[in-house]
C-alpha cells in the first residue's frame, strides 16, 4: 500500500520509542503519594493523554499544579535507561526531510524531549503538551504541527497507538496509521494498522513523501 503525503506526524511514547514501563512505574509511585486508591487509578486511562488531564481526573482542581509538577519531576528522573527505540524507527526517520516531519506528544516539553535524547532521535519539530490548550483526542495538538510545518492538514499522515490519538488525527482531517505496538487491532480506528514502523517505509518526492506500509 502507497501513500502519498506532504507531512508526517508521529505520536512518541508506543511510536517511537516505548518508556511503558517507565509511565507506570512513575504513576504507580505517585499515585501513592497523593492517597489515589488502585480502583480510582485504574479506572483513568494513562496512555496517550496529557497529564494534566489524567491528574484533574483524580483530584480537586487546586491540586493539580503542584500534582503536575511532582509527576514530570518523577518522569524526567527516571528518563535514564527509561526509554527504548521501537523497531523501525531509525531507519524510517533517516529517511525523512526534516521539514516533512514533526512529533507530537501528550508529554510535556521537558519530559518529550528528555525521552526523544535519551532515545538518540533528533527533531525537527515537536508538539507538546505546553503548546496547546486541549490535548488528544481533540484534534489541536496534530492541527498546531500541521500549521508549523506549513502544511494543509489534510495532507498530513499521522502514526498512533493509542486511541486518542488516532481520534484526533481523524478529527483533524488528516489520514491515520495505527501502530499495534501497546494495543490491540481491534481498539485500533484507523485507516492503515500496521505493526510497528519496521512495517513502513519512506521516500522524499517533489513537494513531499511516499509512504509505502506493510502489515
Amino acid at each position: 500500500m502507497k501513500i502519498r503525503a506532504e507531512a508526517l506526524l508521529f505520536d512518541n511514547d508506543g511510536t517511537l520509542v516505548s518508556s511503558m514501563a517507565s509511565v507506570y512505574r512513575c504513576w504507580t509511585r505517585w499515585a501513592g503519594e497523593y492517597g489515589i486508591t488502585a480502583e480510582d487509578f485504574a479506572r483513568v486511562e494513562l496512555h496517550g493523554r496529557p497529564a494534566a488531564e489524567i491528574i484533574a481526573d483524580l483530584l480537586p482542581a487546586a491540586r493539580v499544579p503542584e500534582a503536575l509538577r511532582r509527576i514530570e519531576q518523577l518522569e524526567v528522573e527516571d528518563v535514564p535507561g527509561g526509554v527504548e527505540l521501537l523497531p523501525g524507527t531509525k531507519e524510517l526517520l533517516s529517511s525523512l526531510p526534516a521539514d516533512r516531519w514533526a512529533v507530537v506528544t501528550s508529554a510535556t516539553r521537558p519530559l518529550g524531549e528528555a525521552r526523544l535524547r535519551e532515545a538518540g532521535i533528533d527533531f525537527p519539530a515537536l508538539v507538546a503538551a505546553d503548546d496547546i490548550t486541549r490535548g488528544k483526542p481533540d484534534p489541536e495538538p496534530f492541527l498546531l504541527a500541521a500549521a508549523r510545518l506549513g502544511v494543509d492538514p489534510a495532507a498530513c499522515v499521522v502514526f498512533e497507538d493509542a486511541p486518542a490519538g488516532l481520534a484526533a488525527g481523524r478529527a483533524a482531517g488528516m489520514r491515520t496509521v495505527a501502530l499495534a505496538t501497546t494495543h490491540d487491532r481491534a481498539e485500533l480506528d484507523a485507516d492503515f494498522v500496521v505493526t510497528d514502523l519496521s512495517a513502513v517505509s519512506a521516500q522524499a518526492t517533489d513537494g513531499g513523501v511516499e509512504i509505502v506500509l506493510g502489515v
